[in-house]
């Protein structure tokens, strides 16, 4: 079979590579699927370029979700139940990106068939992370002020629609002054731009001198120290990645006082919950999915033979929506 293989780590133009690999097999309560696409995500990127947190041993084929059918189970019951059936792959260790992909039976999740197969490929990672943080772990009121940074990413944009779906109210944080206009009409309260004047200043001008009781930021640096800042007493702020690769500096009296900051990181969320629990989330997100609030923005599609043409597009600014690796054609 075909795959994308990095055998060291860097420059997506210079490390991401085309070869010809044995298909894999699967073993006891593992099944193999017949990969139909999967997205081009941020965290893929990172794996690529050595700079997520967790990385694989090389050589290594990246791509954490997708879709596909699966065509092989191994030995035990849940393969079985699966066999044959359009699923969402969850791929924990990566190895999405090839045209078949071996991942643990209960990370095979099938799908309704009125998603369509753009909807499913993307149906994990940024709409499973938009509604645990916000709903699950912040659980954000109706009425409550939501500051968000990256507000423009793809993410940022399922955040803005859940806070109008939930009722509560989205303060984004963006770099682009283009990017204004944009968010407000897709339903954000309040946009700023992180470039005309500290956010906690902005901030407190919209909400008042209190600040915010709920952020998420996926940044770090000067604009996660920032979002910080712009908290109240006793606010509660989650670090979802750290997109500028700078620390954060908070002082510690904050911290005594009141005002929290955790990291989230879906991967070890999910660990945590319960199977009867993580049927109910994925449940939750179809639902969502159906209603338009949760579903992305699907930009253009790539062959694995354009893989770098394919990371090119998904790393430019300002790009119209998710890139996906179109893998083969999906069955009827």
């Amino acid at each position: 079979m075909k795959a994308i293989v990095i055998e060291q780590f860097g420059n997506p133009s210079e490390v991401l590579h085309v070869r010809d690999v044995p298909i894999p097999e699967p073993g006891r309560g593992e099944v193999r699927v017949r990969m139909i696409a999967s997205p081009v995500n941020p965290s893929d990127l990172f794996v690529v370029q050595g700079r997520y947190g967790v990385l694989p041993s090389l050589p290594a084929t990246p791509g954490f979700e997708g879709v596909g059918i699966v065509d092989k189970a191994g030995p035990g019951l849940l393969g079985r139940l699966v066999l044959g059936k359009r699923v969402t792959v969850i791929n924990n260790r990566g190895g999405n990106w090839a045209e078949y992909a071996v991942i643990p039976a209960r990370q095979a999740r099938p799908v309704p068939a009125d998603i369509p197969d753009e909807q499913v490929a993307s149906f994990f990672v940024n709409p499973a992370t938009a509604l645990a943080m916000v709903r699950h772990v912040l659980a954000v009121p109706k009425g409550a002020w939501l500051l968000q940074s990256a507000a423009g990413s793809a993410l940022g944009r399922m955040i803005i629609k859940l806070g109008r779906h939930d009722g509560f109210k989205t303060l984004c944080v963006v770099r682009r002054h283009e990017a204004i206009a944009e968010l407000k009409a897709l339903g954000a309260d309040a946009v700023i731009s992180s470039s005309d004047a500290p956010i906690d200043e902005q901030v407190r001008r919209i909400v008042g001198a209190e600040g915010v009781h709920y952020a998420i930021d996926p940044v770090g640096g000067d604009t996660g120290s920032q979002i910080f800042q712009s908290l109240a007493p006793d606010g509660r702020m989650l670090v979802y990645s750290a997109l500028s690769e700078e620390p954060l500096r908070i002082e510690a009296r904050p911290l005594v006082a009141g005002k929290r900051i955790e990291g989230f990181w879906l991967g070890q969320w999910m660990r945590q919950r319960s199977i009867p629990a993580a049927l109910l989330l994925f449940r939750e997100i179809a639902n969502l999915i159906r209603n338009g609030v949760l579903a992305t923005d699907v930009g253009p599609s790539f062959p694995l033979e354009s893989v770098v043409d394919a990371a090119r597009e998904a790393e430019a600014v300002g790009r119209p929506g998710k890139v996906l690796l179109r893998i083969a054609k999906s069955a009827d």
